[in-house]
C-alpha cells in the first residue's frame, strides 16, 4: 500500500474513448494502494464502459450528471471538487481537451476540472492524427500553460488500425503520475543520481565474479526521488527490472563501466545515492577465450576495482553524497569508518547476512548515519518504504545542515 495514496481522494474522470477500459484496471490499482476513488464519466464514456462496472471496482457512486438530483443529494460535484487530492482525466479525448483549453464546463467531468484545486492531470488518448494536430497540440501547451499536468501517451498499434502516437499510457505509468501529485515535492529541482544492482568482472568470455545484488534497493531509490519532484537519473548494472516510470536510466556492466558513468553524470547532479553493489576486485588478466575445464586446480590474481564512491567524494563540493554498507558484522562501526574514510555526508547500512531482508529480498532494515552524529534506525519494511524513509532521512539532514 502506498504511503503517499493511502485515505487520499482521488477523482478519476472519464471520456469517450475505447481506453475506458485501462481507467477500470487503473481505479483497481488505485484502491489497492489505499485510495479513495471516486469516478466521474461522461455521456460519451458511458458507451464504452457502465457506470455500475466503476462503481463495483471502487466501491463509491459514479458521478455522470449535473443534474441527476439523488447523486447531487448524496455528494455533489462541488464537493468532489472540494475533496479531491488529485483529478485525473484519463482518457481524455480531442474533444474533452479543447473544452478544458477553452474553459468550457459542459458535463461532469470538466465541471470538476475547473472547480477543483486539486492537482489535475489529463491523459490524451485519441487517433495519432488527431493527436499530431496543430489545434490539439495548441490546446495541450494550454493546459500546460495553465498547470495541468499533461501525461504523454504511448505509441504503438491503435484502435483504429493506425499505428502512432495517441495510445493512452499503461495503468502503471497513469498510477505514478497520481501519486507523485500527492506526494510531497520535497526534491523538486534536484538532480538525483542513483546507482544500482551488482557489477560483473569478466574472467574470459563466458565467466565473471559478481555478487547477489538484485538492484531492487536502488531502483526503489530512484523511484521513489521521482516520486518526490527530482530529475533522477539510474546507473545500473545487469539486472532484469524495468526502469521505473519517469526516471532516465543508463545500463552499464563492470565498475569501470559505472565509473565512467557515474563520473560523467555526476558533476550535473545534487545528489548521489551510491547503491549499487560494486565489486571490490577483478581478475588481474581477463583472458580473451573461455578457459577449457582442466583435471587441476586453476588459480588466478585479483586487483581492485576503481573506488567510485571515494573517488567522486573527494570533489564533491556542495553536493550530497550518500553510501550504502552491506555488512555481515559490527554494522555500526563498519559503517562509521566508511562515512569518515570516505567523505560521505550520510551512509545506510543494512545487515546482508539476514534472510528476511537485504540483498535478493523484498524487504530491507537499515540503520541512517550521517556526518553530524545523527542515527536513524529504520525497521523491516518493503524496499519501496525504506526508500522513502532513506529519503526522508536525507531531507532531515539537508535542513540540519542549513542551520549550522
Amino acid at each position: 500500500m502506498s504511503r503517499f495514496l493511502r485515505d487520499k481522494n482521488i477523482l478519476l474522470g472519464l471520456t469517450g474513448g475505447i481506453a475506458c477500459y485501462k481507467s477500470a484496471e487503473l481505479a483497481r490499482q488505485l484502491v489497492r494502494e489505499g485510495a479513495r476513488v471516486f469516478v466521474l464519466m461522461s455521456p460519451a464514456a458511458r458507451q464504452f464502459i457502465t457506470p455500475l462496472t466503476m462503481q463495483s471496482l471502487t466501491g463509491q457512486a459514479v458521478a455522470t450528471d449535473l443534474f441527476e438530483l439523488s447523486h447531487e443529494l448524496q455528494i455533489g460535484h462541488i464537493r468532489l471538487a472540494d475533496l479531491a487530492d488529485a483529478y485525473l482525466i484519463a482518457p481524455a479525448t480531442a474533444d474533452v481537451v479543447g473544452k478544458l483549453a477553452c474553459g468550457q464546463a459542459d458535463d461532469v467531468v470538466t465541471t470538476v476540472a475547473l472547480a477543483t484545486r486539486a492537482p489535475v492531470l489529463v491523459a490524451p488518448s485519441m487517433n495519432v492524427n488527431m493527436y499530431e494536430h496543430r489545434l490539439v497540440q495548441q490546446n495541450l501547451e494550454r493546459l500546460r500553460t495553465a498547470g495541468y499536468r499533461v501525461i504523454p501517451p504511448g505509441e504503438g498499434e491503435l484502435a483504429c488500425g493506425w499505428h502512432g502516437k495517441g495510445r493512452l499510457a499503461e495503468p502503471a505509468a497513469l498510477l505514478a503520475e497520481v501519486e507523485r501529485a500527492v506526494a510531497p515535492q520535497d526534491f523538486a529541482g534536484e538532480r538525483v543520481l542513483v546507482t544500482a544492482g551488482p557489477t560483473r568482472e569478466f574472467l574470459d568470455p563466458v565467466r565473471f565474479l559478481t555478487n547477489r545484488s538484485s538492484g531492487k534497493m536502488g531502483f526503489e531509490l530512484a523511484a521513489a526521488a521521482w516520486r518526490r519532484g527530482a530529475h533522477v537519473v539510474l546507473v545500473a548494472g545487469p539486472v532484469a527490472l524495468p526502469t521505473p516510470y519517469g526516471v532516465e536510466r543508463r545500463d552499464v556492466v563492470s565498475a569501470e563501466d559505472m565509473f565512467h558513468a557515474v563520473e560523467q553524470e555526476f558533476p550535473n547532479s545534487t545528489i548521489l545515492l551510491m547503491c549499487a553493489a560494486v565489486a571490490d576486485y577483478r581478475p588481474a588478466q581477463r583472458q580473451a577465450t573461455k578457459l577449457k575445464k582442466q583435471n587441476r586446480g586453476w588459480s588466478m590474481g585479483l586487483e581492485p576495482t576503481v573506488d567510485i564512491l571515494a573517488a567522486v567524494a573527494s570533489h564533491k563540493g556542495q553536493q550530497l553524497v550518500v553510501g550504502f554498507a552491506a555488512e555481515t558484522e559490527n554494522l555500526e562501526e563498519a559503517a562509521r569508518a566508511k562515512l569518515q574514510r570516505k567523505n560521505l555526508d550520510l551512509v545506510v547500512a543494512n545487515d546482508v547476512s539476514r534472510s528476511d531482508a537485504g540483498m535478493e529480498a523484498d524487504f530491507n532494515a537499515a540503520v541512517v548515519l550521517d556526518r553530524l552524529g545523527g542515527r536513524v534506525e529504520l525497521p523491516r519494511m518493503p524496499k519501496a518504504d525504506l526508500a522513502d524513509s532513506v529519503l526522508d532521512c536525507i531531507a532531515t539532514f539537508r535542513k540540519h545542515v542549513a542551520t549550522v
